[in-house]
């Protein structure tokens, strides 16, 4: 006779898929870390050197600190906005 416990396929339970979290804390980490450079770069005195690493390498180059400043304000807005529409994502799901 067969048992009247239940089932694996008859379990309706809903288990949460947000795939989005770890991408959200590393985003947020990343944001973190790039605010850190930009505060150290825009407050290195004017006749500082500052080099870039070449990637995949221990090797640096010279770079110009107010180049490597805006480009790194760049980077910072990039994730900004990228957590920001991560944000707003979740939110329209949470309506829903």
């Amino acid at each position: 006779m067969p048992s009247r416990g239940t089932r694996p396929e008859d379990s309706s339970v809903l288990i949460p898929t947000d795939n989005s979290t770890p991408h959200k804390e590393d985003l947020s980490s990343k944001i973190k870390e790039q605010k850190i450079v930009v505060d150290e770069l825009s407050n290195l005195k004017k006749n500082r050197k500052v080099y870039r690493q070449q990637q995949n390498s221990n090797i640096f180059f010279l770079a110009d600190r107010t180049e490597m400043l805006s480009e790194s304000k760049n980077i910072l807005d990039e994730l900004k906005k990228e957590y920001q529409e991560i944000e707003n994502l979740d939110k329209t799901k949470i309506k829903k």
